[in-house]
């Protein structure tokens, strides 16, 4: 009897495994790790795996949604910045939509999956890839043409790129993010009944913060605090670790502006969050929670003030590296739990495919995370790189490659394989990486440098790519 109890439980479980699941692919803009009143993305982390510790391979829209949708590590797709399009290294590359639509998933895309500038690229289908995808719909909502109403106190910066923010009138329908959960709930509607790969991807919080004010309402402008660090915080970090792009702590604003962005960037993540909750309560609706895959990611970290002031994206520290990754598979035994493995953003390809027994491309550069979706606490030898394109500046007489590894323990950080500068934070002792243990290296700490250093062979190459990429798209 307990031998085919056993028996009709495994058919069951191979059966649910070998069907053809959907998959929900849900992407959000900037979004930093750790962000209040979010109960939506709460609510999926309680019935999947959150990856407390996954980090992007480059910290910037274009080039890290290249590397997440190709698999492939930022030397390969040779994207660096905002303008380059992956095929033009790689030609025949298959995507990661692209191998559902092969293998006859429907596949499509709403709102922003591949890059799109924002808020200009809205509604068009910016740097995306046909090949991925059956059909694709670019929803273009009131944001946009409140454009004018928007506050930026730095008005020589575009809204794109400055602490920006509206505390936007109307409903969420009216609003890019909220046009984008109608449009894929009526495309799960409509095609319920074949398996699916459906991409869908929210704008905000990228700037200019834009949010229905009921959902400023949930931030009070009196309980935002701005991040803390020690005075001398930034006297031992290398200039090429400051992003061109923010150059003066805070951009030189005051404390009450600055709170007054992080209250709206705050919201703008709320609002997101709820239209999350739209997908899920829509999945549950059609009964197809059970045969859905779902995986929730943002493109990279996102920094809020730390360091006495950095402010977005495009760091090798810990608040741009590291990214929020949810994945629930409806059969995974760990699904509830967190995991604190070290995690690289190249593993959802082929996770993705493992889930739904499909066999990926060769060329992949990550590996499947399905052990761990089903033990979240097993043993996983890993670590993680990220890096970042610097262009020449005042600062820097040519551009810079820097290239960061994360371990258990420990983040490693060369600038121009060194020369422009070195960083090692020991996060067991100093998780907000305030102190370089690299300018006084012990004998230990020469010997976890030496060793993470050689683990950058053949991940990341040190060297600026022989083409010449645009600064200006930095």
């Amino acid at each position: 009897m307990r031998l085919l109890f056993f028996l009709s439980s495994f058919v069951i479980l191979h059966s649910s495994l070998s069907a053809q699941p959907n998959v929900l692919f849900i992407a959000i803009d900037d979004l930093a790790n750790d962000c209040p009143h979010t109960p939506h993305m709460n609510r999926l982390a309680a019935t999947g795996v959150r990856f407390h510790r996954a980090y992007n391979q480059i910290p910037l829209c274009n080039p890290s949604r290249a590397s997440v949708l190709t698999g492939r590590r930022p030397d390969a797709t040779q994207v660096y910045d905002l303008d380059r399009h992956f095929r033009d290294a790689l030609p025949d590359v298959v995507t990661l939509p692209q191998l559902f639509r092969q293998n006859g998933w429907f596949t499509a895309r709403v709102g922003k999956i591949y890059h799109y500038d924002v808020p200009k690229g809205i509604g068009t289908d910016g740097l995306d890839d046909k090949p991925s995808w059956e059909l694709v719909i670019n929803p273009k909502g009131r944001d946009v043409h409140d454009e004018a109403l928007i506050t930026n106190p730095t008005p020589q910066k575009p809204v794109s790129a400055a602490l920006s923010w509206l505390a936007a009138d109307g409903a969420d329908e009216e609003q890019t993010d909220g046009m984008i959960a109608t449009e894929a709930i009526q495309l799960m509607e409509r095609h319920r009944d074949r398996p699916f790969f459906l991409g869908v991807g929210f704008f905000r919080p990228h700037t200019p913060f834009v949010a229905p004010k009921q959902y400023f309402d949930l931030h009070p402008l009196e309980s935002v605090r701005l991040p803390e660090a020690p005075a001398d915080d930034r006297k031992d970090i290398p200039a090429a670790a400051l992003a061109h792009n923010n150059p003066v702590p805070h951009y030189g604003l005051d404390e009450l502006t600055c709170r007054k962005a992080l209250q709206a960037y705050r919201a703008s993540v709320s609002f997101v969050d709820a239209q999350v909750g739209r997908l899920l309560d829509a999945l549950d609706r059609l009964k197809l929670a059970e045969s859905t895959i779902i995986v929730l990611w943002s493109d990279h970290g996102y920094h809020l003030g730390e360091h006495q002031g950095i402010w977005q994206k495009r760091t090798l520290f810990e608040e741009g590296a590291r990214a929020p990754l949810i994945i629930r598979a409806p059969s995974a035994a760990g699904n509830g739990r967190a995991c604190g493995r070290i995690v690289e953003f190249v593993d959802i390809f082929p996770t993705l495919a493992d889930l739904a027994s499909l066999t990926p491309p060769a060329s992949l550069d990550g590996r499947s995370l399905r052990s761990l979706l089903d033990d979240p606490s097993r043993e996983w030898s890993s670590t993680a790189i990220t890096q970042i394109l610097r262009p020449a500046d005042d600062r820097l007489p040519a551009q810079v490659m820097g290239r960061s590894i994360r371990s258990e323990r420990w983040r490693y950080t060369e600038w121009n394989g060194g020369a422009e500068g070195v960083e090692l934070y020991d996060h067991e002792n100093d998780p907000q990486e305030f102190h370089n243990r690299a300018l006084q290296p012990e004998a230990e700490t020469k010997a976890v440098m030496q060793r993470l250093h050689e683990q950058f062979e053949g991940r990341a190459s040190a060297t600026p790519p022989d083409s010449p990429v645009n600064p200006k798209r930095l």
